[in-house]
């Protein structure tokens, strides 16, 4: 007869183990419903889960089956007392049918329950590989002894549990660190300012979101061009799609198409396996071109068929590949202009032109400069040590210069100072600014091209000053790759 009712408690925990994977109510009605299966499996009175407390080891009760689940939490069993903790102990299951004779029972639980306890039988639970809790079960219904069938049903039931807990574990562990990338997200990609003209380009980010239109977002480097086109693709219908952007002018032409557009393998030496270009990655979501200015001509075309057609062909490929993809660019440079030179396709202009979203530098919304500071030093203060507190006059020094890298220059210096102070206050000596205001001597007769490069040679130079000649930051600062300010510095003879 044993036998033949083994046979529906295994198809039992086959439909338990299939609700586990399946359910989506909390976790303790599940473990709730688990002991009282466990309980009618083995045909116990009562069962009990107990989980070990990870900074003093005691055991506590989780969950019990019956009505005096209430009065077990009150109840701690100190560590490698009682069965339950022999068990977590030696990580080894225990069968004690007799526990009055029993030295290792921890009597305190059935006292205060007022129940009379004969036989137990008791699991370890594990989680990877430490033993963190027990299940036990209590007196069999029939009078009868706990057997080794007893054991291995409820060794079963252990397992379930680790994987319940784990799973658990998981998802907590999954929550927190996407907590932490939001955090994270939200630190790197804030507008801050609450200046109307500010106001006015997030209002129109806004309004442009939901539509598929091509955006260019022009304005000096560092005025935060990146920023609105995470809020565009943020607020828009494609938010849950990818967002993803390069530089256009951190590559040369022939690796910024192979990005763009992907390759086939054998497509050029050293094309081992196939690669998807950043195109077909964006698929169904934003690809944002940053430095778009930068791009070759003759990579401008092959961008305008893309935009045309929405379809290419991966470097080497025959097989034309559709994707479905919202284009924002933005610039640091007069592409009007650089159209009537010839250096800008115009058809091209007019394609990623659709609309056009200018960004004010920081000079024209100096009323921002307090909140951004305040909001840099949230972000660049040491965890746990005290804020800085600001010196009076400070704030209208901060308004009163020109910021010629806008916000970056501004992140910065904020940056620079907390690390340099040691006073707990952030003073106008802590912000040694060089003077923005001195002449470029350019001789009468020079070309276009030699005023050009006296002025990025002298904008070069100041911004390495101000970063004591770090080349990443500045390149944050002016808004281009490091590898693009490094090709810069040597072509500019920058010493």
């Amino acid at each position: 007869m044993k036998q033949l009712k083994r046979f529906p408690n295994i198809q039992t925990l086959r439909n338990l183990s299939s609700m586990f994977k399946s359910t989506h109510r909390g976790k303790d009605k599940f473990f709730q419903v688990l002991l009282e299966l466990a309980v009618q499996t083995v045909g116990a009175r009562n069962a009990a889960i107990l989980m070990v407390d990870e900074k003093s080891g005691a055991l506590s009760f989780y969950l019990a089956s019956g009505d005096k689940s209430i009065e077990l939490k009150e109840v701690d069993i100190p560590p490698g007392q009682g069965i339950a903790g022999a068990v977590v102990e030696s990580g080894e299951p225990v069968v004690s049918n007799d526990v009055s004779t029993d030295k290792r029972w921890f009597s305190l639980a059935s006292e205060k329950t007022n129940t009379d306890v004969r036989a137990i039988v008791c699991q370890p639970i594990f989680l990877d590989d430490k033993v963190i809790g027990a299940v036990e079960l209590l007196d069999k219904e029939d009078g009868t002894k706990f057997d080794d069938d007893d054991v291995e049903t409820l060794g079963h039931f252990a397992n379930i549990l680790s994987m319940a807990f784990g799973v658990i574990r998981g998802k907590d562990q999954l929550k927190n660190h996407f907590d932490k990338l939001q955090e994270e997200y939200r630190q790197r990609y804030t507008i801050v300012g609450e200046s109307g003209v500010l106001r006015q380009c997030i209002y129109q980010a806004q309004r442009v979101s939901n539509s598929k239109a091509s955006v260019l977002i022009s304005g000096e480097s560092g005025t935060g061009k990146e920023l609105f086109a995470h809020l565009i693709h943020d607020r828009s219908p494609r938010q849950s799609k990818p967002f993803i952007s390069i530089s256009c002018g951190a590559l040369p032409a022939s690796i910024l198409e192979r990005e763009l557009f992907g390759h086939e393998k054998g497509a050029f030496t050293g094309a081992d396996s196939r690669k998807i270009g950043l195109f077909e990655a964006a698929d169904g979501g934003t690809l944002f071109l940053d430095e778009i200015g930068e791009m070759p001509l003759d990579m401008q075309v092959k961008l305008l068929r893309v935009l045309q057609e929405e379809s290419f062909l991966r470097l080497g490929g025959t097989q034309p590949i559709q994707v479905d993809v919202r284009l924002i660019s933005a610039t640091n440079r007069d592409l009007d202009k650089m159209v009537q030179e010839g250096t800008f396709r115009q058809d091209l202009f007019y394609r990623i032109n659709v609309i056009n979203l200018s960004l004010p530098p920081l000079r024209e919304r100096p009323e921002d400069i307090p909140d951004l500071v305040h909001y840099f030093i949230r972000k660049h203060n040491p965890p746990g040590q005290p804020k800085p507190k600001l010196a009076k006059g400070l704030l209208s020094h901060l308004k009163g210069y020109s910021w010629p890298g806008n916000i970056r220059h501004l992140e910065n210096a904020v940056e620079r100072a907390i690390v340099f102070q040691d006073s707990g206050e952030l003073t106008v000596d802590s912000f040694p600014f060089e003077s923005s205001d001195s002449q470029i001597e350019i001789n009468v007769g020079a070309s276009l091209k030699e005023a050009s490069d006296a002025f990025r040679k002298s904008f070069i130079t100041n911004t390495l000053k101000s970063t004591a000649g770090n080349r990443t930051k500045a390149a944050k600062i002016l808004d281009v790759q490091r590898s693009y300010l490094s090709r810069l510095i040597k072509e500019l003879e920058i010493d």
